[in-house]
């Protein structure tokens, strides 16, 4: 399956191929491909995450930096998806509409964007860049403060983020807090 179909099909640079291994509801591997990049990203649960063979850290923003978030695109969302992300719209929040979320999810893993934001929950999407970030040293979380389950069920928006105080940051804008 393609990830980032729109760019694709335009002959663009900005897609993806996702494979996620879970068994239970937990993913163990992934593997994140932009051919045209010369991209592969593969994390394994309690191993790490590497890019093209070479360890990746997300590190954290600077203190007191403005966040560069990544939110669903508003061309695929509904009208009550788009009002659930209007928390982003805060000082100290630089938010942009998502392209493909496979490669959203590896820049956040190698810390060149700080934290993603996403209303829709498929599992095809989301399950090798949630362990790709994780693994990374990121963190993720659901509105509801608990891991993204790829079964389904979630209290959406959740969000992917370089590191825990980042992904709290978002959080807290989400619910309303700024």
């Amino acid at each position: 399956p393609v990830d980032g179909t729109r760019q694709f099909v335009r002959g663009e640079a900005g897609f993806c191929t996702l494979v996620a291994l879970a068994q239970h509801g937990e993913v163990h591997a992934s593997w994140t491909y932009a051919p045209i990049l010369g991209e592969m990203a593969v994390a394994v649960r309690g191993r790490g995450a590497t890019l093209n063979g070479t360890p990746i850290r997300a590190g954290a923003p600077a203190p007191g930096a403005v966040l560069n978030v990544a939110m669903s695109h508003p061309d695929y969302t509904t009208d009550a998806q788009k009002r659930a992300l209007l928390g982003l719209r805060t000082d100290g929040i630089a938010a942009r509409p998502c392209g493909s979320a496979g490669l959203e999810y590896l820049a956040v893993a190698r810390g060149e964007l700080d934290a993603t934001a996403f209303n829709w929950e498929y599992a095809w999407d989301h399950a090798a860049g949630l362990l790709l970030v994780t693994e990374a040293g990121g963190a993720q979380s659901t509105l509801a403060g608990v891991p993204f389950r790829i079964a389904g069920g979630n209290d959406l928006p959740f969000t992917a983020a370089r590191d825990e105080a980042t992904a709290q940051r978002i959080l807290t804008a989400l619910r309303g807090g700024g």
